[in-house]
């Protein structure tokens, strides 16, 4: 589950959004230059670390907007561009034929099947539900905030958002390897 990590400055920006979206936003900064800062100290190549990065960059215009702009009605879509923001980042993952999982997935399989076709398409795929998930969340939390029905509706939302695709990406893999080891032999 080390894909989870990278979500923890998304996280501690609903949060601390409570607070004020201006703190949301230095709060998710914050989080994400610690966590880049600490995983690259670990050794992570810079393939596995494209959440990491885009989420910093995200925070960053973020950031400046909300102190800019503190009454922008922005900001009470935090929930719907933050989920916009990394809906856009894994369908461009995609579009350009760099799965943002890929990066993860090296760093928990053997190199040995890293170029296979089958880690390939598993990829392929489980990015392609966090698109989904991303894009359909951010669709939802963008109805809910302009119906002012606020955080007994969003917040729900949001942990389906991230729950159900996180439940497919470490149950999906184990699946298709199963399914397709008889091929293999």
């Amino acid at each position: 589950m080390n894909y989870v990590r990278g979500f923890i400055p998304w996280i501690a920006f609903a949060v601390v959004s409570s607070a004020g979206w201006q703190w949301g936003a230095v709060a998710g900064l914050a989080a994400g230059a610690g966590l880049l800062v600490k995983e690259r100290k670990a050794g992570r190549a810079g393939e596995s670390l494209i959440l990491e990065i885009s989420t910093l960059c995200f925070f960053a215009a973020l950031t400046v907007l909300a102190f800019a702009l503190p009454h922008s009605g922005l900001r009470h879509f935090g929930g719907a561009l933050s989920l916009g923001w990394l809906a856009l980042t894994a369908w461009a993952t995609l579009a350009v034929g760099r799965p943002f999982t890929t990066g993860i997935a090296k760093t928990q399989a053997p190199p040995e099947v890293w170029d296979t076709p089958l880690f390939r398409r598993i990829n392929v795929v489980i990015t392609s539900v966090w698109a989904l998930a991303f894009t359909l969340t951010a669709a939802a939390l963008t109805a809910v905030s302009a119906a002012g029905l606020g955080s007994a509706v969003s917040t729900p939302i949001q942990v389906a958002g991230f729950a159900l695709p996180a439940l497919f990406t470490a149950r999906y893999p184990e699946r298709v390897r199963a399914r397709y080891a008889p091929a293999a032999r």
